[in-house]
């Protein structure tokens, strides 16, 4: 896939980091987010998005229960009604990750 825009949302060299990249020609965003050896709470913003759009967003997460050690296949998959002005709460377990699938909700 092609890409119009990337972004580095949050980052911390050596420990975690959260992009977003926009498909090329589309109104369609994904994000991925990582992180080391540590468990993370991230709050991402998603004022890239288009203003006064709403969209659907499909988060593919760490479940409740993961480790990248002792339980590696635990994960939960949501969907969530967003927006330019909404805030994406992401836990992020030991050695995980998200991965985020952003598309606008046709009106």
């Amino acid at each position: 896939m092609d890409w119009d825009d990337t972004r580095v949302l949050l980052a911390e060299p050596g420990d975690f980091v959260t992009t977003a990249r926009k498909a090329k020609g589309k109104d369609e965003w994904y994000l991925g987010s990582i992180t080391d050896e540590n468990a993370r709470e991230q709050s991402v913003k998603l004022d890239f998005l288009t203003p006064g759009q709403p969209y659907e967003a499909i988060v593919y997460a760490d479940g409740k229960d993961a480790s990248w050690n002792k339980n590696p296949m635990a994960y939960q998959i949501r969907k969530l009604k967003v927006n330019s002005n909404s805030v994406l709460p992401l836990q992020l377990a030991a050695g995980g990750g998200a991965a985020v699938s952003i598309k606008p909700v046709r009106q």
